[in-house]
């Protein structure tokens, strides 16, 4: 880990538009990307393909510290390869994002998961995408930003995104379990989904993807960690 090497953590709830966002930014800037909700989403598919079962946080936590992982970020879309398989599409169902959910809650999962997370800090910065990233992983980022969205929208944009990839889906049943899952990220005594205290918010409800793209390198560069050209 290069300590010295600056990061760029955006967290916030599902839905929010921090992955699209953090791999814009990344791209734009030639960072760096950890997308830190997918590592908890593997564990979790890894855990189901190695028979560990979700409330055996023990198991959880060594297949945590085993996970093998690789993100490949050439392309449009980075591909993320677990033991050597493509694995974007099925860490992305709905409910591995519920059981990652249930994963992140587990203190012996997030502590073998920390370390790992930490070595994607490398010259020249780094994009990390979470839910914790500002207020456990990198404290000491030279810039944080929290981004929000209503439950409603983050709701409709995962309804679209589902729609048109062809998958039938529920607007009130993906609300409910957005509402869910908000309350259980906020709720967990470790490491509850808050913004860091010294976090900028952002509420992207009502912003399109440029927009927000563009206020996080004015930041950036408000900062000094960037040149704008």
């Amino acid at each position: 880990m290069n300590q010295s090497a600056p990061v760029l953590t955006v967290d916030g709830p599902g839905g929010a538009g921090k992955g699209t966002i953090s791999r814009l930014v990344a791209d734009q800037l030639g960072w760096y990307l950890l997308d830190s909700g997918a590592l908890y989403r593997l564990t979790a598919l890894a855990a189901s393909r190695h028979a560990v079962a979700l409330d055996d946080e023990a198991g959880l936590a060594h297949v945590a510290a085993h996970l093998d992982v690789t993100f490949q970020t050439g392309g449009d879309t980075p591909q993320v390869l677990l033991e050597g398989e493509a694995v974007s599409g099925a860490i992305r169902t709905e409910q591995m994002g519920d059981a990652a959910s249930r994963v992140a809650a587990l203190p012996a999962v997030r502590k073998a998961l920390l370390q790992r997370q930490r070595d994607f800090r490398q010259a020249p910065g780094l994009v990390a995408d979470g839910r914790d990233m500002g207020t456990v992983v990198f404290q000491d980022a030279p810039l944080k930003i929290f981004l929000t969205a209503s439950a409603e929208e983050r709701a409709r944009r995962r309804y679209s995104q589902l729609r048109e990839a062809g998958v039938d889906a529920s607007l009130s049943s993906l609300l409910k379990d957005i509402q869910a899952r908000d309350a259980r990220d906020m709720q967990r005594e470790v490491a509850p989904l808050v913004p860091a205290e010294d976090a900028v918010e952002l509420d992207t409800t009502h912003l399109t993807i440029p927009e927000v793209v563009d206020r996080l390198t004015e930041l950036l560069a408000n900062r000094g960690l960037v040149t704008v050209t």
